[in-house]
């Protein structure tokens, strides 16, 4: 059983998109997109520097159009499909890291991808906004035991906004919070990493941005998921589009569980995971975590063929008991 999964922010680099612009239509869809987002995504991905593409507004969409646009390719090359559109017949689930729910989403089918670009625009500059209002940050905590991380975050005010597994969260709070961490590690703990994101996501700093994404899905169209949707609240599955979109939006002040979405791939009885560009993170978790799972992570297009071998090794057959089986579960 294959799960395909996005990454979130922080997993973009500068230039990452260029090799990907040699594949046919790929220049057309994100000069399309950009018109529907306000953001020239094809120079954001190919020649803006570092610090450029750290800003929330321009990071979210950037990741979300670089992995609908790899999962796009990797399906066009599967026995004549036509995209994305194949995907569930393939597939046995998906889900995104952060942002990259709005990519597992347009990847099933909850959202069209004009929708998406424009939610996730609306979806960036909003948690910039509420990121501008306080000096905050998030930092990666690696080693340690769960339980006594997270009491130790707590005494100082902490939240652990990502909550991936493996030995990995991540905290997130105040300048003055996280100083105070880096001088107190929790016990077991072997680094405290900062990270490059521009606010304290996934916390209560994050409310005025639900506010405003609130206001805006209300009117957006949606469908129910033609794959199982993997949810990052509670790892839960859930079959009503409706929901998919609430819990979105409501993730942007509650932490991930990442964590929990790894149980349920496991609980489902995955063999194969792909991670869409910039793939890379979520794969290193999972090499740790699911033990036994083959992984591929589409970083260029040279990595196609990998995860297509893995597609046509791990895939349950389409149309056959074990696949309605697969579905009921």
């Amino acid at each position: 059983m294959l799960v395909l999964v996005a990454p979130g922010q922080g997993a973009q680099k500068p230039g990452f998109l260029t090799p990907w612009l040699d594949l046919p239509g790929v220049t057309e869809r994100l000069t399309w997109w950009s018109a529907v987002s306000g953001l020239d995504l094809i120079h954001y991905g190919t020649k803006a520097d570092e610090e450029e593409i750290r800003d929330t507004a321009v990071a979210q969409p950037l990741l979300v159009a670089a992995g609908l646009v790899a999962a796009h390719a990797l399906f066009e090359g599967i026995g004549g499909a036509t995209g994305l559109a194949e995907l569930p017949h393939h597939i046995g689930a998906v889900a995104g890291h952060s942002v990259g729910e709005i990519t597992a989403a347009a990847a099933s089918g909850v959202l069209g991808h004009e929708a998406a670009m424009v939610l996730v625009r609306r979806r960036g500059l909003a948690m910039a906004e509420a990121a501008s209002r306080t000096e905050t940050g998030m930092a990666a905590i690696l080693g340690g035991e769960q339980d006594t991380v997270v009491a130790h975050l707590d005494k100082h005010g902490l939240t652990p906004a990502n909550v991936n597994g493996a030995g990995q969260i991540v905290a997130a709070g105040t300048a003055e919070q996280l100083a105070a961490l880096a001088e107190d590690k929790p016990e077991g703990v072997r680094r405290v990493v900062p990270l490059k994101v521009a606010g304290a996501f996934h916390t209560g700093h994050m409310a005025p941005a639900v506010a405003a994404l609130e206001a805006l899905v209300a009117g957006v169209p949606v469908a129910d998921p033609r794959t199982r949707y993997v949810s990052n609240r509670d790892g839960g599955v859930v079959a009503s589009g409706a929901e998919v979109i609430e819990r979105m939006v409501a993730q942007v002040s509650n932490p991930v569980r990442w964590d929990l979405c790894m149980e349920t791939f496991r609980e489902l009885g995955v063999t194969g995971l792909i991670e869409v560009a910039p793939g890379g993170t979520l794969t290193g978790i999972a090499k740790r975590a699911l033990p036994g799972v083959t992984n591929v992570a589409l970083k260029t297009p040279d990595d196609l063929d990998t995860a297509r071998a893995l597609i046509e090794e791990h895939a349950v057959p389409v149309d056959t008991p074990a696949e309605e089986e697969l579905r009921e579960a």
